[in-house]
């Protein structure tokens, strides 16, 4: 499987586009603030074609681009519900500071927007399963691919991340649930999964079974 990952953005979160192989059709994760440049350089480079966007919650630094580069390629942006409202009220996930940093900025909803569940679909070709993680937002989920190559693919968002996990101090957050989604549908998986954060590098499930200091103590 073809995985192209790169930060964007002042905040530099992860944007991932992932195929079954270069030259056929891809699916785009958390096109962030200035990503559409750095998006249709990967598509060209690779010779990919976008079939969707899939977003893992609604936070502006994963989510600011993703009208404009789901409309240009006339593809679907999949959300869940409880985020869907900060795709054109960024400031309303925020905390008041990064809000007065946004500065009131309104976004263009997608041009077509597809409510994610809980459960399988199918994008590019590629088999995804998606787990709901709220804690970090409500509508938080990560992203589960099994590769050819028989391996396992976690795409985190900002539930989990090398050494840390999401923060739950800004609006529509929640410490228990952020601990109950690691525990249900994260420490279940298998040590060898690789692990693809919204920010930072990419690390395993076991890794941060035995390292990451918040998950002390915390057991699938």
């Amino acid at each position: 499987m073809l995985v192209v990952g790169f930060p964007v953005g002042a905040f530099q979160a992860n944007c991932y586009l992932l195929a079954r192989e270069a030259g056929t059709e891809c699916v785009l994760v958390d096109p962030g603030l200035d990503a559409a440049p750095e998006v249709e350089r990967a598509l060209s480079e690779h010779d990919l074609t976008l079939s969707a966007v899939l977003l893992t919650h609604g936070h502006v630094d994963h989510i600011a681009c993703a009208a404009t580069v789901a409309d240009d390629h006339g593809v679907a942006v999949h959300i869940r519900s409880e985020d869907r409202h900060l795709l054109t009220d960024p400031a309303a996930g925020l905390s008041p500071e990064l809000a007065r940093g946004v500065g009131g900025l309104r976004l263009a909803e997608p041009a077509e927007v597809v409510e994610l569940d809980t459960g399988s679909l199918t994008v590019a070709g590629l088999p995804v399963r998606v787990e709901h993680t709220p804690g970090h937002t409500p509508g938080s989920v990560v992203f589960l691919l099994r590769t050819p190559e028989g391996g396992q693919v976690a795409l985190t968002g900002d539930t989990l991340f090398a050494g840390s996990v999401g923060r739950t101090d800004m609006p529509g957050g929640d410490a228990a649930a952020l601990r109950t989604s690691l525990t249900a549908s994260l420490l279940t998986l298998d040590d060898e999964t690789v692990v693809l954060p919204g920010h930072g590098g990419s690390t395993t499930i076991g890794r941060e079974r035995a390292a990451n200091p918040f998950l002390t103590g915390v057991r699938a």
